[in-house]
C-alpha cells in the first residue's frame, strides 16, 4: 500500500510512501475519525487529539506530561478574594492561522474569547444552533449558570463575572472545550453563508495549522511558522486513520507511522520485546463502566442495578479484555486522583444472588441492549469482547441481551437520548485532576441528555458535588467527594468496570514525546532524530 501526501507549506511537498516516511513529517497512526474539528461540540478524545492539540490554545493550559496548569493565551490572571470574579490578561501579537477562504486582518483579543464562550451558553448567539450546538461540557459543567457574564474590559483584557466561587475553574480553562477560536472567521464565515466552515474548517491559533481531511483516511497538518509560543520541531503533522489495532501495529513496524495509539493489550509483549519498537507506559487517570439509561424502567431502580452488577463477573473482563493491563474499578474516579474513597467495597461477583435480588423487584424475562463503542479506548480496548462477557453473564441470571454499535459519531449522539434502551458502555479520561471533572460532568443533573450518559440526576448527590466545587482546598473538598462516592455506589448508575494503564508504542527515532496523563495525544514538542 502506497499512501502519498502532499502538503503544502510554503512551495514545499512532502509524501509519505509505505516502509518510509518523510523525515519532515510525524505520522500518527490514530484511531478513529474526529466529529468534527471545533473541540467545543464534543467530547471524545479522538476528536480533541485532532482539534484542540494541534489546531488551537486556550487560556490557560496544562504542560505536557502534568496536570499542571501555565499560561496559555493569557499571560496571567487573578482570581479576586470572593472568587467571584477571574481577570485574564491576554497574550498580545498571537497571530490565527489562514486558509483558502479567510485572512484575518487582526491579531487574537478579547473579542475572540469572548466569542468562544458566549457561543455556548447564550442561545442568541448566531453560532449557539450551528453543527448541532450541543456544547457538552460547557452544559455538563453547569457553566451556564455559573458565568453570569464575561466583560471585555479592553482589548486584552477579559473579566469572568461568577455566580460562585468555582474551586477548579482556572484548570477548566485549560479543557478542551474551552478553546480559542476567531470571532473575525466566525463572522466572515456567517456572511457567506457557511457558518458550519468553522467546524468543518478550523482557524485556530496553535502549532499547526489544518490543510485537509479525507474522512476515515487521513488529516494534513503543517507547521504553524507564527506560532506564538515553541515552534513544532516537524514540518508536518498527518494523523493516518487506522480503526483496526492489529493494522496500526503493522504500519509502525513497517515504519508507516511513527506512533500509533491504544495498542491490542495481547499485543504488548511483542512490542516490548522488539528493538524496532519503544513502548511508553503510565497509570492512566481514567476509568470505564457500563451506564444504565435510569431514566427507563427497569433500570430507574437502583436495586435492579445492583442486582445486574453483581452478575458481572469484572476479573474475567480484567483477564480477558485487558490482559492484565487493568484492574478492577469500584469508585467512579481513579485510585490516582485525591478524594479517591478506597473505604468502599465493590458490589461482589454473585450471580445467584443476583438473580434473586432482581425476583425481588418482579424484574423476569428481562430483555436489554449492551451498547459496545466501534473504538479502543486504554479504559476499553474492545467493547464488542466485553459485551459479550457481559452477556454471557447476563443469561445466567435469566436477562437476555442483545448487542448494539453504531459508527462512533452516531453512537454518541445516540446515546445521549433520554429514551435510549439499556445500557451504554463508555468511559473517561480525566481533563484537569479534579474530582468534579469525573462527578459532576459524568453524574450530575446538568449533565443529562450530554455528558451524563445514565441520564441519573440524584440530589443528595448532586448537593454533595456542588458544595465542594466551591471550596477553596482539596482539605475541605474531599470528605465530599468521599461521601459522594458512597452514594454512588448504593445508587449504582454505572457498573464501574476497570481502570486501565496506558501504553504507547513508536518507533526508536521519535524523540521527545511524553504520555499525558490527561489522554491526550500532543505532538507539538516532538521530533525525529533521523
Amino acid at each position: 500500500m502506497t499512501l502519498k501526501s502532499y502538503l503544502a507549506a510554503g512551495a514545499t511537498a512532502l509524501a509519505l510512501s509505505a516502509g518510509s516516511v518523510s523525515a519532515q513529517a510525524l505520522v500518527y497512526c490514530s484511531e478513529g475519525s474526529p466529529e468534527g474539528f471545533d473541540p467545543a461540540l464534543y467530547t471524545a478524545g479522538t476528536t480533541f487529539d485532532a482539534s484542540s492539540h494541534p489546531i488551537y490554545n486556550r487560556l490557560t493550559e496544562f504542560k505536557v506530561g502534568t496536570t499542571e496548569v501555565i499560561p496559555g493565551l493569557a499571560e496571567s490572571w487573578e482570581v479576586s478574594d470572593d472568587g467571584m470574579t477571574v481577570t485574564f490578561k491576554l497574550r498580545q501579537g498571537v497571530k490565527f492561522h489562514s486558509n483558502d477562504n479567510f485572512t484575518p486582518t487582526r491579531d487574537f483579543n478579547a473579542d475572540d474569547v469572548i466569542f468562544s464562550f458566549d457561543r455556548q451558553g447564550n442561545e442568541e448567539n448566531a453560532y449557539h444552533t450551528v453543527s448541532g450546538g450541543t456544547w457538552e461540557y460547557y452544559g455538563g459543567m453547569s457553566m451556564p449558570d455559573l458565568v453570569k457574564s464575561i466583560e471585555k474590559i479592553d482589548d486584552y483584557t477579559v473579566q469572568f463575572n461568577l455566580s460562585r466561587p468555582e474551586a477548579p475553574f482556572i484548570a477548566n480553562m485549560a479543557m478542551d472545550f474551552a478553546s480559542i477560536v476567531s470571532a473575525e472567521y466566525a463572522d466572515a464565515m456567517m456572511e457567506a453563508g457557511t457558518p458550519e466552515m468553522v467546524n468543518q474548517a478550523p482557524i485556530g491559533t496553535g502549532p499547526f495549522t489544518f490543510q485537509a481531511y479525507q474522512k476515515d483516511a487521513v488529516i494534513r497538518y503543517v507547521r504553524n511558522d507564527d506560532y506564538w509560543g515553541d515552534p513544532a520541531k516537524v514540518e508536518a503533522l498527518i494523523f493516518a486513520i487506522t480503526p483496526d489495532a492489529s493494522v496500526r501495529y503493522q504500519k509502525v513496524q513497517a515504519g508507516e507511522c511513527h506512533v500509533m495509539a491504544y495498542p491490542n493489550p495481547a499485543d504488548i509483549a511483542d512490542m516490548q520485546s522488539n528493538e524496532d519498537i519503544v513502548v511508553m507506559e503510565q497509570e492512566g487517570l481514567n476509568v470505564g463502566y457500563l451506564a444504565y439509561n435510569t431514566t427507563v424502567a427497569p433500570y430507574d431502580n437502583p436495586k435492579v442495578r445492583k442486582a445486574l452488577n453483581m452478575a458481572i463477573d469484572k476479573q474475567a473482563i480484567i483477564d480477558v479484555v485487558f490482559q492484565g493491563s487493568g484492574q478492577i474499578a469500584k469508585n467512579p474516579i481513579p485510585p490516582t486522583m485525591w478524594s479517591y474513597n478506597d473505604a468502599i467495597e465493590d458490589d461482589a461477583f454473585d450471580p445467584e444472588a443476583a438473580k434473586a435480588a432482581l425476583e425481588a423487584e418482579g424484574v423476569t424475562d428481562l430483555k436489554m441492549k449492551i451498547w459496545a463503542m466501534p473504538v479502543q479506548r486504554p479504559y476499553n480496548p474492545n467493547a464488542r469482547r466485553m459485551a459479550e462477557l457481559m452477556q454471557a453473564d447476563f443469561a445466567k441470571i435469566g436477562v437476555e441481551v442483545e448487542i448494539v454499535s453504531y459508527e462512533w459519531g452516531e453512537y454518541l449522539s445516540r446515546s445521549r437520548e433520554l429514551d435510549r434502551d439499556g445500557a451504554i458502555l463508555l468511559g473517561w479520561t480525566g481533563d484537569n485532576g479534579d474530582p468534579d471533572n469525573f462527578l459532576a460532568v459524568l453524574l450530575g443533573c446538568d449533565g443529562r441528555e450530554n455528558s451524563n450518559r445514565a441520564q441519573w440526576c440524584h440530589q443528595p448527590f448532586e448537593d454533595l458535588i456542588q458544595q465542594a466545587k466551591v471550596l477553596p482546598t482539596q482539605e475541605e473538598r474531599q470528605p465530599l467527594y468521599e461521601e459522594a462516592q458512597v452514594i454512588f455506589k448504593e445508587q449504582a448508575p454505572w457498573a464501574t468496570i476497570a481502570h486501565s494503564v496506558v501504553y504507547m508504542p513508536m518507533r526508536p527515532e521519535v524523540d521527545g514525546y511524553v504520555v499525558h496523563p490527561l489522554g491526550g495525544h500532543i505532538f507539538n514538542q516532538v521530533g525525529l532524530s533521523n
